[in-house]
């Protein structure tokens, strides 16, 4: 049996970014990761709130600002690809105080794995099958038969979280669904790219919905919401690009396109939309960390900011207590006081804007249409800013 100081599990963005400021800390990292390599697929994201906050103080900020895309709306467009509504970026830069980043997901889990540090070990093909949480530390055992004894271990590994699973019991207890299911990949198309310009482009639909932006080069990504099942909305279709291709065949526009390009297998990103909550995030020395902990869904738009600012929060409790000064298991117990409220905050931000993310009926969508025509009006983007990401603009 090897030891270690922190085991973290997961290297996503959570994962990576605890890992980069506890070896800065002087504390080594090991990163376990079930994946056989980095990936490159994933949304791309407003980063801003608390994340940009930590991300300024640890000097990762500029780093991100080198990677970041250009956005200057996004415009909803009928089934015939005429404009409908939109929202100026930079009106929507200025409601979150001007502290705004487009980012793609895997672009800055690449920034993050860059700079790690010498003291951080980053494993590939790692699948955990153990987690045994004992009085002094945590033991870890892997598919492989390796065990690791660690002075504190770190469930970084997303919404379906292996950690979790060991120490707090299957996932079902904790998944609240959102009623809906979504699908992400990307392709290459030069026409369409041009057509895309620096706009993300949604379908201004009832009950399902595509959306397309363009990223480097000729490359386009494409994603797509839907309704889930009502009777068993965890369960996802066998055939998920057959399901993705069957269900958003009429929204018209160039989705058709995009649909041709849909991928089989596991180039085709498919998941459900939905919450992790949790009566608490540590046991022993285990803790979760970023969406394990608590998932705020993509429609609270903040997964990124809060797995950023939750390491960075989770960093300065546990090194010290590490390096010897305090209590482990307290904290851990202060990280978890801290970062809790901002994450309900988010999580109930997201519930409320469900029906403006997919309108379920045509008077929901032409009341959307009716409120972002409103976000030009003076102080009415602010306005809505605080309604849709809730209280966490700041850095707990």
């Amino acid at each position: 049996m090897r030891a270690v100081a922190v085991v973290v599990c997961g290297a996503g963005i959570a994962g990576l970014a605890l890992a980069r400021e506890l070896g800065r800390a002087g504390i080594p990292v090991k990163v376990l990761e079930r994946a056989s390599g980095p990936r490159s697929a994933g949304y791309m994201m407003d980063f801003f709130g608390p994340g940009q906050l930590a991300a300024e103080e640890t000097g990762l900020l500029p780093l991100l600002a080198q990677v970041a895309y250009s956005v200057t709306a996004v415009t909803y467009v009928d089934r015939r690809g005429h404009p409908t509504a939109e929202i100026d970026y930079a009106a929507a830069t200025r409601a979150v105080g001007g502290r705004l980043l487009s980012l793609l997901r895997g672009d800055l889990e690449r920034v993050l794995r860059h700079d790690l540090g010498p003291l951080v070990d980053l494993r590939f093909g790692v699948t955990v099958t153990e987690v045994v949480p004992r009085g002094d530390g945590v033991t870890v055992a892997s598919a492989d038969g390796t065990r690791l004894d660690a002075l504190a271990v770190v469930g970084a590994d997303g919404v379906h979280s292996a950690v979790r699973a060991a120490v707090h019991g299957p996932e079902q207890t904790f998944l609240r669904p959102l009623g809906l299911h979504t699908a992400a990949w990307t392709f290459r198309d030069a026409a369409l790219r041009a057509r895309l310009g620096d706009r993300f482009v949604m379908t201004d639909t009832v009950g399902h919905g595509a959306g397309l932006y363009g990223l480097a080069g000729d490359e386009v990504a494409a994603a797509v919401f839907h309704p889930a099942p009502r009777d068993d909305p965890l369960t996802l279709p066998d055939d998920a690009a057959g399901t993705v291709r069957a269900v958003h065949r009429d929204l018209g526009w160039v989705v058709p396109d995009a649909l041709a390009h849909c991928p089989d297998g596991a180039d085709l990103y498919y998941d459900v939309v939905a919450q992790v909550e949790l009566p608490r995030w540590s046991r022993g020395r285990v803790t979760l960390l970023g969406d394990a902990a608590g998932a705020v869904s993509l429609l609270a738009g903040q997964g990124a900011s809060l797995a950023v600012a939750g390491a960075h929060v989770l960093a300065g409790e546990l090194a010290p207590a590490l390096a010897g000064s305090g209590d482990v298991e307290e904290a851990l117990r202060r990280y978890e006081h801290r970062m809790r409220p901002v994450t309900t905050a988010c999580q109930e931000a997201g519930r409320r804007s469900a029906d403006w993310f997919l309108p379920p009926t045509r008077t929901r969508l032409l009341a959307r249409r009716l409120a972002l025509r409103a976000l030009r009006l003076p102080g009415f983007d602010r306005l809505a800013a605080r309604r849709l990401v809730g209280t966490a603009g700041a850095l707990p």
